[in-house]
């Protein structure tokens, strides 16, 4: 009963998500494209192999926590497709970046059962994965009856995400028991599946896929070479994943912050391609000096702030720095991913909010691997010390990337219990 009412209404408000597409595209053009995939129709040159692997991250950051994950199953099952969804143009824009022709991709269409259907006859996966916890009831049921595995993989579940679940009752344990693995992030998060309806056969407590990041040689020289380019003997803070109200909170501190280093440079990386105009804006109307990333220009010694306008670049931006702040966190946005910077052994600064990576951040925190920032005085205050001061800068970028280490093992254990559901790998 639940699940036609909710398919009926999904119907209903489609009209509503063309006018939020169409509006979204005025700032963020990408949004207005492509609107074909969401509803399973694909053009006659988009040729799709099937029977492979599909893989779903719904936007950025579960795209991120992805890619170690895709590499290995690209290593290990070679002659099987692996075809990557998202929802959002930054997601696709990610995965081309990360992947190229490696992988298919296309969106995911709307929870609708027509359009579900002309999908998984394009693609017929032999199996599926969604990232972290996009529990789409329609989706759900079209694998359960075609008997295709789904496997939520990095699974993690809030309170408050739970708490609105448990509302639904029957309906949910319905949903999740057709899931044929859940693997959990923490103990937390798969006790929260449990109290909804999943059965302990169904729960594996895998760890966060997030630490399985590395910085790979190629990576680092890279990063290096821009360091050598862009800032020899100056010293550089970056700001990243900024949102609405960040960026000028950001772009005060680094006016307070030059009168003490006037040398500094601030890379500055907003969240949203859509906001790149604005910060530049922001930039400009301060008085600062700036080039932006997507010009190629080499910053000169009087430039004062590169905004970071391209896709995919973040952990090699992060590689230039000597410390970071991660955005979301000044606004209530929940946080971004923590771990990127800390995979460098730089100092990690966020703000109060960051209920998105609550587990991955009270780690960071107990090790000295975080420092928590509230506003504009705190910031420059942090970022000021910890330009002062080499051995302190050193000590919490340590104690950062040891929290790293001394998580990872996740992608490992999610690839064995994937291989019952699988073809004998080649490699």
């Amino acid at each position: 009963m639940l699940q036609s009412l909710y398919t009926a209404l999904l119907y209903l408000i489609q009209p509503v998500i063309w006018i939020r597409l169409w509006v979204r595209g005025r700032k963020a053009p990408a949004y207005r494209k492509r609107w074909g995939e969401r509803y399973g129709y694909y053009p006659a040159s988009l040729k799709l192999k099937a029977g492979g692997i599909m893989l779903h991250s719904v936007s950025v950051g579960e795209t991120l926590a992805a890619i170690p994950l895709v590499r290995a199953l690209r290593h290990r099952y070679p002659s099987l497709p692996i075809t990557v969804t998202t929802m959002t143009p930054t997601g696709s824009e990610r995965v081309m970046s990360a992947f190229g022709s490696d992988v298919q991709h296309v969106y995911l269409p709307y929870d609708l059962p027509d359009a579900l259907a002309r999908f998984l006859d394009k693609i017929d996966p032999k199996l599926v994965l969604i990232m972290e916890t996009e529990l789409w009831p329609n989706l759900v049921a079209a694998l359960h009856q075609r008997r295709i595995p789904l496997v939520i993989a990095n699974a993690r579940l809030s309170a408050r995400s739970a708490a609105g679940y448990a509302k639904l009752g029957k309906f949910v344990r319905t949903l999740l028991r057709r899931i044929t693995l859940i693997a959990a992030q923490n103990e937390e998060d798969g006790e929260r599946f449990i109290v909804l309806g999943a059965q302990r056969a169904q729960l594996t407590v895998t760890g966060s896929l997030k630490f399985d990041i590395s910085v790979t040689p190629q990576l680092a020289s890279k990063a290096l070479t821009l360091r050598r380019q862009w800032a020899p003997h100056r010293p550089v803070w970056i700001a990243t994943s900024t949102h609405e109200g960040e960026e000028s909170i950001v772009v005060a501190a680094h006016q307070a912050l030059l009168k003490e280093f006037p040398e500094l440079l601030l890379i500055l990386v907003p969240r949203h391609p859509e906001r790149f105009p604005d910060a530049i804006n922001l930039v400009r109307d301060a008085g600062l000096s700036y080039t932006t990333r997507s010009s190629g220009e080499v910053p000169s010694g009087s430039t004062q702030v590169v905004v970071g306008d391209t896709m995919g670049e973040l952990m090699l931006l992060y590689g230039i720095a000597d410390l970071a702040f991660v955005g979301g966190s000044l606004v209530e946005r929940g946080g971004h991913n923590p771990l990127e910077p800390a995979a460098h052994a730089i100092p990690v600064l966020m703000g109060p909010h960051t209920f998105n990576f609550k587990d991955i951040c009270a780690r960071l925190d107990e090790a000295n691997g975080l420092i928590t920032v509230t506003d504009e005085a705190s910031l420059v205050k942090a970022v000021a010390s910890l330009l002062n001061d080499e051995d302190y800068r050193n000590y919490h970028g340590r104690h950062a990337v040891e929290v790293l280490y001394q998580n990872q093992g996740a992608l490992q254990r999610l690839l064995q219990l994937l291989e019952p559901y699988l073809p004998p790998k080649t490699h």
